[in-house]
């Protein structure tokens, strides 16, 4: 499996949820709304999920091992980086002008 495509598609500089995200795999498959939240310990990915009726948030999709879940995080990590870098380089351009 190869992650061919990363898009952070919102960022919030408020709040505890950072960014939501869709990762491509293998130019074939998509996965919407992977938020990347900061919790105690750092920031981590939360895949999307729905609320049950119990009030209980069940994962839609997910990986299912910790190799995958690492392999995808990192990725995620990366291009939110960039994005970041990205957005501020922008702004900096922007107060030169």
């Amino acid at each position: 499996m190869k992650i061919s495509d990363v898009r952070v598609r919102k960022i919030n500089s408020e709040g505890k949820m950072k960014a939501i995200v869709s990762v491509t795999f293998d130019d074939c498959f998509v996965v919407h709304d992977i938020k990347i939240i900061e919790g105690q310990e750092g920031l981590f990915i939360a895949m999307p999920s729905r609320k049950m009726p119990d009030g209980e948030f069940k994962d839609i999709a997910h990986p299912i091992n910790s190799e995958t879940r690492s392999l995808v995080a990192e990725a995620v990590f990366k291009a939110y980086e960039e994005k970041l870098l990205e957005e501020s380089e922008k702004l900096e351009e922007a107060a030169l002008l």
